[in-house]
C-alpha cells in the first residue's frame, strides 16, 4: 500500500457509514489519504470522529446515491475539494430478501438504482476525471452473489452479476491507461446488510460470516496492487469455482435453501 503519485489526490468511499465501506475508509485513512465519504444515513457524519486518530481530513456527504440528485451532491463536494480523485471505492449497495412478486416495486427500483444506476453515474463522472488526469484506481464492491441465480434474493444477485461483469469490462477498456479497475467479491459478511434486507430469518442471515475489516483490507490491497479481482475467503472461492460447473437451475435451487424466508428457523 502507499502513495501512487507525488501530488496525492483524495480517496472517495461510498456506503462508508458502516460495514465494508467504513473499513475501506479506515484503510485509506491509514494510508494517509484525505477522504470524501458518503452514505444515505446520518451515521456518515460519525466517520470523521471514528477515524480521527489517522489525522486526515474527512468530508462526509449524506446523500441518497440511488438518485441523480444524491450523486450530484457528492460530485459537488468532490469538486469543491479541488484535488483529483486518486482512489474511488464504489461500495454503496442495497439488498432485498423475499420472493420477487412479494416485494414492493419501489424497494426493487431502489436496489437497482443504488447498486447499478448510482454506481454507473458516479464511476462515469469520476472515471472521466481520472482519464483527464491520467491516473486513478477504482474499486467496485461486487459479490460472489453475482455468480449465483439468487432465488429469494433475485434482484440483488442480478445487480451484483451486473457489477461484477461491468468491472471486468471497464478494466479492459482502460488497459492502455494509468487507471486500474478492481472488483471485490465477498461472500456473506458481518454487516447490517442482512438486517436491512430483511434476511435475518433465513439460513444465510443466521450463518457465520466474514469480518468486514478482513474483507475490506483484502479488497483495498488488491486495488492498490492493480489486481483485477479478489474473492475473499476459501469457502467463497470454492463457491465461485463450483458455480462454473453447476447448472443455473441447480444454483438457484441451492440458493433457495439458504435464502427462503424462514429457512433459518427450521
Amino acid at each position: 500500500m502507499g502513495q501512487i503519485y507525488p501530488d496525492r489526490g483524495i480517496a472517495v468511499v461510498t456506503g462508508a457509514s458502516t460495514g465494508i465501506g467504513f473499513e475501506l475508509a479506515r484503510c485509506a485513512a491509514g494510508d494517509g489519504y484525505d477522504l470524501v465519504v458518503a452514505a444515505d444515513e446520518p451515521g456518515i457524519h460519525d466517520v470523521a470522529d471514528l477515524l480521527g486518530e489517522h489525522g486526515v481530513s474527512i468530508r462526509a456527504v449524506e446523500a441518497d446515491l440511488s438518485t441523480p440528485e444524491g450523486i450530484a451532491r457528492l460530485i459537488d463536494v468532490i469538486a469543491s475539494d479541488g484535488r483529483p480523485v486518486e482512489l474511488l471505492m464504489a461500495n454503496a449497495g442495497r439488498g432485498l430478501g423475499h420472493g420477487f412478486l412479494d416485494q414492493s416495486f419501489d424497494d426493487i427500483r431502489r436496489v437497482v438504482d443504488t447498486n447499478i444506476m448510482g454506481t454507473l453515474d458516479l464511476v462515469h463522472r469520476v472515471g472521466r476525471q481520472m482519464r483527464e488526469q491520467q491516473f486513478g484506481r477504482i474499486l467496485f464492491t461486487g459479490s460472489i452473489a453475482g455468480y449465483i441465480p439468487g432465488a429469494f434474493q433475485a434482484v440483488y444477485n442480478g445487480t451484483k452479476a451486473f457489477v461484477d461483469s461491468f468491472a471486468y469490462a471497464l478494466r479492459e477498456e482502460l488497459t492502455d491507461t494509468n487507471i486500474t479497475v478492481t472488483v471485490l467479491m465477498p461472500g456473506p459478511t458481518e454487516t447490517e446488510f442482512f438486517e436491512r434486507a430483511d434476511l435475518m430469518d433465513t439460513e444465510m442471515g443466521q450463518a457465520d460470516k466474514d469480518d468486514a475489516g478482513y474483507v475490506a483490507r483484502a479488497g483495498y490491497r488488491a486495488m492498490m496492487n492493480g489486481e483485477a479481482d479478489i474473492v475473499t475467503g476459501w469457502s467463497n472461492k470454492l463457491q465461485t469455482t463450483m458455480a462454473g460447473f453447476m447448472s443455473p437451475e441447480t444454483l438457484a435451487r441451492r440458493h433457495r435453501r439458504i435464502a427462503e424466508p424462514g429457512s433459518g428457523l427450521r
